[in-house]
Formats: C-alpha cells, sequence, structure tokens
C-alpha cells in the first residue's frame, strides 16, 4: 500500500499541488472570518443538573454575571471636590451606550412614602451635584441613614464605595464590552490621577474582558515564539535553510487549516482553541524531523533521490500515520466529555493534527523531488557522536542491565505514587493571574471591604401563584432565616432581596427613621401591600425580584473568590440549612450563579480526566494492535507513555499545583503524544523482526540506532516548543507548558531505554527463536 502511495504522490505531484494550493486558499479565506468569543465559556454539558439549575435561572432573571464594580478607598472620600468628580464620573460611565444602568453615591435613591396615591414612590438622594461641603456633609448625613445601601456601594467603616456598573446582555457578550470596558477605564483613571489615588476594578464582565484581552495577546505571542523557537532548533538539526524554511511552511499550512476548520464549524477563538495554532507548530515538525532524517539517511546509503524518496514514504508513512493517529486520539477523546469547550477544542484539534500529517505526507516528497541533494555537510548531524555515544549506551543497557532499569523505574513510580497522593483539586477563578497582577489585587481589595464580586445565587420556587408573599408572607421570614444563616459565614457579601426591599418600603413607611430598616411582623407587612400594588414606584422594583406570576424570586450575594474546595464545603454546610428552612416537600431550593458553576465544572473536569483518559488509553491499544496482536507488547507498551504521567503528576503534588481546568489537559494530550514515540519504535522493530528476519536482540538494537535519532530531534523540539507556553501570564497555562515539556522529555527516555528492555524480556519470556504474534 505505501509502495502504491509514494509512487502516485511523486507521479501526480502537480495535481497534488494543485489541490493544497486551492484548499489551502479556501481555508485563508474561511480562516480569514474568525472572531474571538465573547460569550462565558460553558465547561458544563447542557444536561447537567447544576447548568439546567443555572440555566433556568437566566431565562427567570437574566445574566448574573453582568455586573462590573469600580471601588475607592479614601478618608476623604466625603470632601466636596472629590465627592463632586465621583459623582461625575459615575454620571458619565451611565451615559455610556451598552450600559444598563449604573448605581453609586451619585444616584442612590430614597424611597418616599405618597398617601395620597397609596404607594412608595423613589426620589434621588442627590438632585444636583453639590458644590459645598456643608451640602457634602448634609447628604453624607443623609446616606449614612440608608441602612439599604451600607454593604452594596458604601462601607463606611472602611472609608470604602463603590461603582456598580450593569451591562446590557447585547453588549456583555460581544466586542462592544472590550472597548466599553477600555472606555470606563480611561475615564476613572482621570480621577485617579488627579486625586493620586488608586482605582480597583472587578467583576466578572471586567475579569472577562481582561483575561480575553491576554489571550488574544499571547494566542499572537506563543505563534511566533513556535515558529522562532521551532525554526532555531531544525536549523541547529539540519543546518539547511532550505530544509527548515520548507518544515516550517508544510506546518503553518496547517496551522491555517486549522484556523479555516474552526470558522467552518461555526466556532471561535476560546482560551482553548486559542492554544491549538501554536501547538500544531508544535507537534507536526516532528513529521517533518522524521521524514527528512529517514530521506537523509537513504541518500547516505547510496539510494537516488527518487528511489530514497520512495524509501521514505514506505518506512515513515506507516510510522508517523499511527503516531499522528495517537496524538490525535489525545485530543479527541475530549469529544466524550460533551462539554461545549473542550468538545470544540478536541475536534478541531484532532482534525487538525490528521490533516498536518497529510501534509507533510504530500509536500515534503514533492519538494524534495525538485530541490538538489543535500550537500555532504548537510548529512553531517547524522553521524552526531554526542547521539551515537548516548544511543550506545541505551543499547547496553537494555541488553545488560535490564534489572537495574525495572528497579530505577519501580522506585520512580513509586516516589510520583506518593507525590500524587498530595495533589489536590482546586481551582479559582483569577488563580491563574500572579499574586501582583492587577486583576488579582482588586479582587482581593473588594474582598476585604465587600466581602467579594462573584455572583451567587439562590432561587426560591414555591410552586404556588403569589407564593412568596402568601400564607401572611411566610415565605419572607424564611428568606430573612436564610440570609441569617448565610451571614454567619465571612465569604458572602450582603444580599439583594425581596426581604432587603421589604426592610427598606418599612423605614420609608416609618418616616424614614433608620432603625426601622427591619422585616416588620405580619400586621404591619400587610399595611405595605396596599402601598405596593400596580406596577408602578416600590412595586416595579420589588417585582425584579420576582417572576411574573410571584411564585419564583431570587437571593442575590456576591462571594469571594474562596476556591473550588471551600466552595464545597461552604454548599455542604449550607444546603442541610437551606432545606431546614425551605422543606424540599414545598419548596425547590436552587443554589446557583457563577460561583457554583464554576465548582461543579472544575468537578467534571477532574472527573472527565480519568475517563478520557481511559478512552485514549483504549483506543490508542487498539492502534497498537495494527503493529503487534501480542496482549503483552500491547499492554506493556502502555508502561513507557504511562509511567511519564505518573511521574508529573507526582511532579504536581510535590510542588503544589492544583488539578484545574488548564493542567488536568496535560494527561490525555500529552499520552497521546508520548505515545508517538512508542508507535515509532514498535513500527520499525516490526520491521526488523518481520522483513529483516532478524530476532529480538538484533531488531531491538536496529530500532535505537534506527530512530533514536529521531526521536531525540523530537524530543528536543517537543520539549523546547512546550516550554514557551511558560511565558504565559496565566500560571495554568504556564504550569500547563512546563508539565508537557517534562512529560515528554522523560517519555523520550522511557521509550528507548523501557521499552526495548521491556521487549528484550517478553521475547525472552516466548522463547528467543519465537517472533512477536
Amino acid at each position: 500500500m505505501w509502495n502504491k502511495l509514494a509512487t502516485y504522490i511523486i507521479r501526480y505531484r502537480l495535481w497534488w499541488v494543485a489541490l493544497v494550493l486551492v484548499s489551502t486558499v479556501f481555508m485563508a479565506y474561511e480562516a480569514k472570518k474568525i472572531e474571538l468569543s465573547y460569550q462565558f465559556a460553558r465547561i458544563l454539558p447542557a444536561n447537567d443538573p447544576v447548568e439546567k439549575e443555572y440555566q433556568d435561572f437566566r431565562k427567570l432573571f437574566g445574566e448574573d454575571g453582568s455586573v462590573m464594580v469600580i471601588g475607592w478607598q479614601d478618608p476623604g472620600l466625603f470632601e466636596v471636590n472629590k465627592f463632586r468628580d465621583w459623582c461625575k464620573l459615575a454620571q458619565r460611565i451611565k451615559e455610556t451606550t451598552g450600559i444598563k444602568n449604573v448605581l453609586s453615591l451619585a444616584n442612590l435613591q430614597k424611597i418616599v412614602r405618597n398617601d395620597s396615591l397609596s404607594q412608595f414612590d423613589f426620589a434621588p438622594v442627590i438632585r444636583t451635584i453639590p458644590t459645598t461641603q456643608t451640602e457634602v456633609d448634609s447628604l453624607k448625613k443623609e446616606i449614612l441613614n440608608l441602612p439599604f445601601y451600607e454593604g452594596l456601594v458604601l462601607n463606611s467603616k472602611t472609608n470604602a464605595t463603590l461603582i456598580v456598573i450593569t451591562f446590557n446582555d447585547k453588549a456583555l457578550n460581544s466586542a462592544r464590552r472590550l472597548s466599553i470596558v477600555s472606555d470606563i477605564e480611561a475615564m476613572a483613571e482621570e480621577f485617579a490621577i488627579k486625586y493620586k489615588t488608586d482605582l480597583h476594578y472587578s467583576g466578572m464582565p471586567y475579569i472577562r474582558t481582561v483575561n480575553m484581552k491576554k489571550i488574544s495577546g499571547e494566542m499572537e505571542l506563543f505563534m511566533g515564539l513556535a515558529v522562532l523557537v521551532t525554526l532555531f532548533i531544525l536549523w541547529a538539526f539540519f543546518r539547511s535553510f532550505r530544509l527548515t524554511l520548507l518544515s516550517i511552511v508544510v506546518v503553518l499550512i496547517g496551522v491555517i487549516f486549522s484556523v479555516g476548520l474552526l470558522q467552518l464549524f461555526g466556532y471561535k477563538i476560546t482560551a482553548l482553541t486559542g492554544l491549538i495554532p501554536p501547538l500544531l507548530i508544535v507537534i507536526g515538525v516532528p513529521n517533518c524531523v522524521f521524514f527528512i532524517n529517514k530521506y537523509q539517511t537513504e541518500l547516505k546509503a547510496g539510494r537516488e533521490k527518487d528511489d530514497a524518496l520512495l524509501e521514505m514514504v514506505r518506512q515513515i508513512g506507516l510510522s508517523t500515520f499511527l503516531a499522528n493517529i495517537t496524538t490525535a486520539i489525545g485530543f479527541g477523546v475530549f469529544y466524550f466529555t460533551n462539554s461545549t469547550l473542550l468538545v470544540e477544542f478536541g475536534i478541531v484539534a484532532a482534525i487538525s493534527v490528521m490533516v498536518t500529517y497529510v501534509l507533510c505526507l504530500l509536500l515534503l516528497p514533492i519538494t524534495l523531488h525538485y530541490m538538489d541533494v543535500p550537500k555532504a555537510r548537510h548529512l553531517k548531524h547524522l553521524d552526531g557522536k554526542w547521539a551515537h555515544g548516548f544511543l550506545t549506551k541505551i543499547n547496553y543497557l537494555v541488553h545488560n542491565r535490564r534489572k537495574e532499569i525495572y528497579i530505577a523505574m519501580f522506585l520512580m513510580i513509586i516516589v510520583s505514587g506518593y507525590g500524587m497522593t498530595k495533589i489536590k483539586a482546586i481551582g479559582f477563578v483569577v488563580d491563574d493571574l500572579p499574586k501582583n497582577d492587577p486583576v488579582y489585587t482588586d479582587l482581593r481589595f473588594l474582598e476585604k471591604n465587600f466581602n467579594g464580586v462573584l455572583p451567587f445565587e439562590v432561587m426560591i420556587n414555591t410552586k404556588e401563584k403569589n407564593g412568596v408573599f402568601g400564607d401572611q408572607a411566610a415565605v419572607l421570614y424564611k428568606i430573612k432565616s436564610l440570609q441569617n444563616e448565610l451571614g454567619k459565614y465571612k465569604e458572602f457579601s450582603k444580599p439583594v432581596s425581596v426581604v432587603e426591599a421589604s426592610r427598606f418600603l418599612y423605614q420609608a413607611y416609618r418616616a424614614g427613621d433608620a432603625k426601622y430598616y427591619a422585616l416588620p411582623g405580619a400586621l404591619e407587612l400587610a399595611k405595605l401591600t396596599n402601598y405596593v400594588q400596580g406596577k408602578q414606584g416600590a412595586s416595579k422594583q420589588i417585582n425584579s425580584f420576582l417572576n411574573e406570576d410571584k411564585s419564583v424570586t431570587r437571593v442575590s450575594f456576591q462571594m469571594a473568590d474562596v476556591g473550588s474546595e471551600r466552595i464545597k464545603v461552604l454548599m455542604n454546610e449550607i444546603r442541610p440549612k437551606v432545606d431546614s428552612i425551605f422543606s424540599p416537600a414545598k419548596y425547590k431550593v436552587s443554589l446557583t450563579g457563577h460561583s457554583l458553576v464554576f465548582l461543579k465544572s472544575n468537578d467534571y473536569l477532574l472527573g472527565n480526566l480519568y475517563e478520557s483518559l481511559l478512552i485514549a488509553i483504549l483506543l490508542i491499544a487498539v492502534v497498537g494492535m495494527v503493529l503487534f496482536r501480542s496482549i503483552p507488547i500491547i499492554l506493556l507498551s502502555k508502561l513507557p507513555c504511562l509511567i511519564p504521567l505518573a511521574l508529573t503528576a507526582g511532579i504536581m503534588g510535590y510542588f503544589g499545583i492544583y488539578f484545574k481546568p488548564t493542567t488536568i489537559l496535560i494527561f490525555s494530550i500529552t499520552f497521546g503524544i508520548a505515545s508517538d514515540g512508542t508507535v515509532y519504535f514498535l513500527t520499525r522493530y516490526r520491521q526488523e523482526i518481520y522483513d529483516k528476519g532478524l530476532n529480538a536482540s538484533q531488531a531491538v538494537t536496529n530500532s535505537i540506532f534506527g530512530t533514536g535519532l529521531s526521536m531525540i530531534y523530537t524530543a528536543v523540539i517537543l520539549f523546547c516548543g512546550f516550554s514557551i507556553f511558560s511565558a504565559s501570564s496565566f500560571g495554568g497555562t504556564a504550569a500547563m507548558g512546563v508539565m508537557v515539556s517534562i512529560t515528554l522529555l522523560v517519555a523520550m527516555c522511557t521509550n528507548l531505554i523501557l521499552l526495548p528492555a521491556l521487549l528484550l524480556s517478553i521475547s525472552k519470556w516466548q522463547g528467543k527463536g519465537e517472533k512477536p504474534s
């Protein structure tokens, strides 16, 4: 088959070139239309109960992650000039297109009892921006008399205040969000510079925007670094500018196809799909190394150019095909997670790996056919003394020191296993950022002064029309009890709910006296009912906490970024308390919001790590059956791929690197790539056994020297290529780069040392003269 394929590639080379050229132009056209994703990344599948509850909440009450905040702390908060400019800043932000609402000291509302119309009216606390200190002092006194806003926009104890900015849904999930955030920052920095003060920005729109800008910038950075690193390494190996440029161009065409595929599938650039182009460069170049090394080896052996090309495709075509299949499997198993984010990444990455392989298979022989035969100096790298000495040492070890090899591997497994017991699966919303990053420090400021900005929602379904207010408003008193329970936890902010609104109304009903900011008894509460009928005044604001028939209400908290482990503890403590207050037989209470979705996403990814890794092992084992139908060989050949993964997990445990979305991806991907070396070695071993009729010892020796140099080149390229991700400002991406680099370097060693040792032991066990079945 491969003989015919090699012949067809050379014979119909012009047709193949035309096909690649036309398809590349088409893919480039599609790639130009690709867009960044501005939607919140969905990791959980649509049928997950937590995701369903969250989507049900969004249908009733809209986005919960639509609020950006600007924090400011200053003892002179109520000095006239600062206060005036702070109010003007809030007004300017409110006028920005795409902003739904702004809540700040500048536009606080008080409630006024209107007996003539039997309703509550809202009136602004500040009708005109004050011009004198006396006016500001008067306003300060009035603001402090409104407990509703304490903990929401003002912390009077620490002299901190917020501008709370709500985006409309259209702007929130579009490119417009980026420009809005930039405009708001520019306006706010004018204030900061004028008064030489620090402002603190946070909230999900802001965090998402900053992360998206970083992702966009880093995608370009990684692309540039990947090209530069591989260019340098290829030139160092081949000492040929033409071969170096040829390899990079072939792989870059594969990158064009990958971006075009994203567009054709209707996907957008996300935190994961943005990694595909640089990953493809790093993963695709080793294909070129194996093909070119084999071509040059055949030329050095005295073959003519076209014969060398045919032999290159015949001998390397199958091994690289199977190796790329294993790599594609490492990505493709993410399809089984049912997570949109992972499925998109897995599908496109897997297809792109195979497309890049096909491009190498077609373009390398055709281009080399037209190129001059390399000069002798370009073949010197094949005789590298350092590599020959290294491989000679390996050959000696696998033939004479197998016992020591097994003992060393056993000790590595034991040490790694102990390290694995120390791994924790903890994720934070901003833990990928350095501790000195403004996003991180600003979030901590807001947690210190306002207990956090991450949305946490409680949705209460009474299952009855007007159930929130029926039965003498029993639900309101239950909500009050719930709020009191959650108030015992420092992780939660002051809530916003129909209960807090009722307290505000009762204060207004009692002439605005702050001591009446309380939920009144049933009789007093009934008196308020006549003032909140219809859809005007205060009733309009209360209705924002309810669904249309008043059977469902929400209690909105903000919470600190305490990490997935602490959230799990909190939920285990809070859920029984919720059920004791709201009987599950009568009420359906959903704990939801970004914070809970994030927690479940982290656990979901961890669970899918084991599932996807198991699927990858099984599928790659099936690929191994193409080469050998020997169960011992298939099973034991997985050890050289699994031991590096165990070592990596052990390192993560010892160094306190958490399992989280970015680091969890390491294992399935690296298992697929690490299996490449196994496939290369087994393919050559099989050829030596069956095609040349050698015994196991001779076949192992020839396989070590026949594939060793290319495997070393590949390991160096992959190590340096993945190391570029350590330049990321996201801690998880940087850790992924370092961990994958280490894993693949160790995988090269296990494939060159442990695998041949195992093959010799299996051969000895089966019988020296017997070939593997």
